[in-house]
């Protein structure tokens, strides 16, 4: 049932299907089904983002932290369009990381959406449309998880923010970096983040 999404200019098709009533659960498989390739269409405690591809500063500083955790142990996937659905306090949270570390085979089923069990480390690195739900919304999501650690690189404060022991909503640390600097990633990581390529 999915609709293509027209062109840049384009008008809508004049048979538009009616989709008055839907829960915000099936708006969502809707516009996941619908969004141009490259787009994220996730679902934050019952509200719906989409958001458009990111610039290549942003991918820059995705590709430098895979690189950096594949020469630390190859043994890890990093994963950087995994779905993954999360608990959350209305309903559940759908999201896709900016990059995603667990054990290499943890995805290897053909599903859209999997349960964060395997994951070690979710990272995300803000853009001004993305930022406030990084550094609020998406913390309370992952630490809900219990996914061990949550890098936040905040390009808009300069920082890489590390949250890590998750308890309820929260993580009880975090430690905050000077981008440029070396960044210490705890346990089941355990090595040194370099952010001087940041």
């Amino acid at each position: 049932m999915a609709m293509p999404l027209p062109a840049p200019g384009e008008a809508f098709p004049e048979e538009t299907p009616d989709f008055e009533g839907a829960s915000v659960q099936e708006t969502f498989e809707l516009f996941s089904a619908s969004a141009p390739k490259g787009w994220r269409v996730e679902l934050i405690e019952g509200e719906i983002y989409v958001v458009p591809p990111a610039n290549g500063e942003h991918e820059e500083i995705v590709s430098e932290l895979s690189g950096q955790v594949r020469d630390h142990d190859r043994g890890l996937g990093r994963y950087t369009g995994i779905g993954l659905s999360l608990p959350g306090t209305n309903g559940t949270i759908r999201v896709i990381p900016d990059l995603a570390i667990a054990p290499k085979g943890s995805f290897g089923d053909q599903q859209d959406w999997h349960a964060p069990d395997p994951v070690l480390l979710v990272a995300e690195v803000t853009s001004p449309s993305t930022a406030s739900r990084d550094r609020v919304q998406k913390i309370r999501a992952y630490a809900r998880a219990g996914i061990p650690v949550y890098l936040m690189v905040d390009r808009e404060a300069d920082e890489a923010v590390v949250c890590s022991a998750p308890d309820g909503d929260d993580y009880t640390h975090k430690s905050i970096h000077k981008l440029g600097t070396e960044v210490p990633l705890p346990a089941p990581l355990g090595f040194t983040l370099d952010t001087a390529a940041f």
